[in-house]
């Protein structure tokens, strides 16, 4: 008897459309990932881990980390090429209560949690771009009013979201290639920066990572859209591999391109973005202003894809009956998931309200994410044992060594993230993690609900 497993437990069928290419997917993968990170963090991770070297290091490892695991979502999206993506894998392996707790996470936390944190990042970098005062109040009034404005574009269709995320992710590839090119080819550096640096703590380098983790994640979003790619058996894990292989580059890069500019010390004690401070040194003044107005498109692209994709995953949910019924609801003319894409933003924009740190929040959710992915990752172990004989159009390449490195190198980069968190202080990975386990609860409650309904 053909197993149940292999195909969607919701219908498949016209709701959502395909209209994604592979030009747009990779967009929304480059746009997702891209955001502020590459742009705000390196002074803090400078500040952090005193050696340019270990810095590069970290930076190349979370990457090849990162490739490690996208390689083996590659052969779970083209296994299961439906709409939600990490989701949709966790309950094909796991069961309904581990992609319940999926769902819930993303729903409550991670995705309202990275909205509100790039909204609020692209507010500020606006106002530092216009000289205004950055007052708590016209922040808020700036990030609300962009993810209202995302927000309405996604609801119109899948096209428009991905028009944008074409647009943006051009402009911030460009801006990076031309911060490296730059660089090494007109700025007046050295590669003795690479060498000039202090010694490195181990409470320091375990908050570098968590900000190097951050800067890398959103890649995994772009499964969640697999229902709505064209031919997805053939085209998910090209999109993926060429965005990873591509974020990684542009990523090592631009680090290599600061280093060169600048002696780590100089680093650490940038207060604005670090772009614009190379981009000045290159060029003058209009290169600065040039780079500030990149990279509020970077972050303006990376707060689409995060509205874009991860609503799939509450209508995914919806469809199989584990949330509400109307966030499945799909609009008759534009066929989008406009009750998930609303609520989503509502719960974002609550988020804004009450933002107060930006690197707690964060942590907050970083440690939580990753801890999923890697149980996501797992999936194709537990699938290939389950469903021995589905067809996979992509099969990962190293296996089994391919996963398994992704697996503990992300159990060792969390646990070092946890460990110096709480060393210093700050509780925020462990409250995430016990919103996690309130999940399980949460799903017992709803299956008793649904059953006296």
């Amino acid at each position: 008897m053909k197993s149940s497993l292999t195909t969607p437990r919701h219908p498949p069928a016209q709701d959502l459309r395909r209209v994604i290419g592979f030009f747009g997917g990779t967009a929304v993968i480059v746009g997702i990932t891209i955001g502020s990170g590459i742009f705000r963090t390196p002074p803090t991770i400078a500040g952090l881990v005193p050696h340019p070297l270990v810095i590069i290091g970290l930076w190349a490892a979370v990457g090849l980390i990162s490739i490690c695991g996208a390689l083996a979502v590659a052969e779970l999206s083209s296994l299961l090429p439906q709409t939600g993506g990490v989701y949709v894998f966790l309950r094909a392996a796991y069961g309904d209560a581990a992609a319940f707790v999926f769902g819930w996470l993303y729903v409550l936390v991670t995705t309202p949690a990275a909205v509100a944190a790039l909204s609020t990042v692209f507010a500020e970098f606006l106002l530092n771009l216009l000289g205004v005062s950055r007052d708590a109040s016209t922040i808020q009034t700036i990030a609300i009013a962009a993810i209202v404005l995302l927000t309405s574009a996604n609801v119109l269709g899948a096209r428009v979201g991905t028009a944008v995320s074409e647009v943006t992710t051009l402009v911030k590839v460009t801006a990076l290639a031309a911060i490296i090119l730059g660089a090494f080819l007109l700025g007046k550096g050295s590669l003795s920066h690479l060498t000039e640096g202090g010694v490195v703590h181990g409470d320091g380098l375990a908050r570098a990572v968590a900000s190097v983790i951050w800067t890398y994640d959103g890649w995994i979003a772009v499964s969640m859209i697999a229902g709505e790619v064209v031919a997805p058996e053939r085209l998910m894990k090209r999109i993926i591999i060429t965005g990873m292989l591509v974020i990684v580059t542009l990523y090592v890069g631009a680090n290599l391109a600061y280093v060169y500019m600048m002696p780590v010390g100089v680093m650490a004690q940038q207060q604005e973005a670090i772009a614009r401070t190379v981009m000045t040194a290159i060029t003058g003044p209009a290169g600065g202003v040039a780079i500030m107005l990149a990279i509020m498109t970077s972050v303006f692209g990376a707060l689409n894809g995060n509205l874009l994709a991860k609503p799939r995953v509450a209508y995914a949910m919806a469809r199989d009956g584990l949330i509400f019924s109307f966030l499945g609801k799909t609009h008759a003319r534009w066929s989008t998931p406009w009750a998930a894409l609303l609520v989503q933003g509502a719960v974002a924009i609550i988020m804004v309200l009450v933002l107060v740190d930006f690197d707690t929040l964060t942590t907050y959710f970083v440690v939580v994410e990753w801890a999923a992915l890697m149980f996501a990752v797992g999936a194709v172990f537990v699938l290939r044992r389950k469903m021995p004989d589905a067809p996979r159009p992509y099969r990962t390449p190293g296996y089994p060594w391919v996963p398994l490195f992704f697996v503990f190198g992300t159990i060792i980069g969390l646990t070092a993230i946890v460990g110096g968190e709480i060393r210093v202080g700050n509780f925020s990975p462990i409250y995430g993690l016990a919103i996690a386990a309130a999940g399980f609860p949460a799903h017992h409650l709803w299956k008793r609900l649904k059953r006296s309904a």
